[in-house]
């Protein structure tokens, strides 16, 4: 069970599926040689996310591209003049699973990886923090940013799903 949670981790920090593997598996290494260091009673899942995403970050990321520093605000307004340049006009229904993979991937590292602990494993702010080794307001601040590019992103579809105030939709 927590295999399957930490390869999916693993391909959304990775975009890769050899790269996810060859991070799950040096992660397992890893937790089977500090398991002395787990405390029984805890959150289990959030222990062994925590060190694919320390493996991840100290390993891969590194090797793989240089961090770069993203404007939100031009972010948003790429997503947004994506979205106006739709042949089918942006409608809720030619928005798939496909899409909203690629908003999120659309995120910079730090952003993808707070909405990928808090909203698709369910990890507490806490545990996110703890695995992301930061502040609990960091992940709150990056969670609502990252929300706020994936709403733009993906406005029609959560409309559609009555995901928005029904005021917004009168825009």
């Amino acid at each position: 069970m927590h295999l399957d949670v930490m390869q999916r981790a693993a391909r959304r920090f990775t975009r890769d599926g050899d790269a996810a593997r060859d991070l799950v598996q040096d992660a397992l290494v890893r937790a089977y040689r500090a398991f002395d260091t787990y405390t029984p009673g805890t959150n289990g899942r959030a222990w062994l996310l925590s060190i694919v995403y320390s493996v991840f970050v100290n390993g891969y990321h590194r090797q793989r591209r240089r961090p770069t520093t993203v404007s939100m605000d031009a972010l948003e307004a790429r997503v947004a003049d994506r979205l106006l340049a739709r042949p089918d006009g942006g409608t809720a229904e030619a928005v798939t699973d496909a899409d909203v993979l690629a908003a999120l991937d659309e995120l910079p590292e730090e952003f993808r990886a707070t909405v990928l602990l808090v909203d698709v494993e369910e990890l507490t702010y806490e545990e996110a923090a703890a695995v992301l080794g930061c502040a609990v307001g960091t992940v709150r601040s990056r969670l609502h940013r990252a929300r706020r590019v994936l709403a733009v992103a993906l406005e029609d579809y959560a409309r559609d799903r009555r995901l928005v105030p029904a005021e917004r939709e009168a825009r």
